[in-house]
């Protein structure tokens, strides 16, 4: 690992337009197994509601970027610590605006974005096998200039630590199968696969 592959890492700027829209780029350019899924979508944005915006406007201290030297911000991660809670404040507060300007049938059945759609209305629950062993939960993107030399699990362990600092004893994700260059990485992290498309990993407590 060189310090030129090396990218800094901060907490992202929740509340900054130009940074939130950033990310969402970030989030739409990293939407097919970590490949560019600008074309899969007819909105833009839609990708970045789902998986992204709920994380920035209740978890925002559990959000955090990583940056070249010229401060371009070039991946993020971003997470929940109580997935349950998360689950029903999104539920409460997020889905139903979503649900509004984005009816079913808004897209054509078989687009990417009407996937999307039926995800916002019909939004299920983590299973209480994998909350109660692996309460949090996170998303993390990274753009190409940005992988590799270490970039994504320094991301990852800042994550971690902010995580362990709450308390916070486990953490799950979702992997896609056909995306096996990030299992392995999470194999190698030490995630393990759970039910479905899950994977989780345990997590020390902070040195007293």
């Amino acid at each position: 690992m060189t310090a030129d592959s090396m990218k800094a890492i901060r907490p992202a700027r929740s509340r900054d337009t130009d940074e939130v829209a950033r990310l969402y780029e970030i989030c739409l350019r990293t939407g097919a197994d970590g490949d560019d899924a600008q074309d899969l979508y007819e909105d833009p944005r839609l990708l970045g509601e789902v998986y992204l915006g709920a994380y920035l406007r209740f978890e925002p201290d559990l959000a955090f970027v990583i940056e070249d030297a010229a401060g371009a911000v070039l991946g993020y991660v971003v997470g929940a610590r109580d997935t349950v809670g998360f689950e029903e404040l999104l539920e409460e507060s997020w889905w139903p605006p979503l649900r509004q300007r984005y009816p079913l049938g808004s897209f054509a059945p078989d687009s990417h974005d009407e996937a999307l759609v039926r995800r916002i209305h019909t939004s299920g629950r983590t299973a209480p096998c994998v909350t109660e062993k692996y309460p949090a939960h996170l998303h993390v993107d990274l753009l190409p200039e940005a992988q590799g030399g270490g970039n994504g699990r320094a991301l990852l362990d800042t994550f971690f630590e902010a995580l362990r600092a709450r308390s916070v004893r486990g953490v799950h994700l979702g992997v896609s199968p056909s995306n096996t260059r990030a299992i392995g990485f999470y194999r190698h992290l030490g995630f393990t696969e759970l039910e479905g498309n899950l994977w989780g990993m345990k997590l020390n407590s902070p040195p007293s």
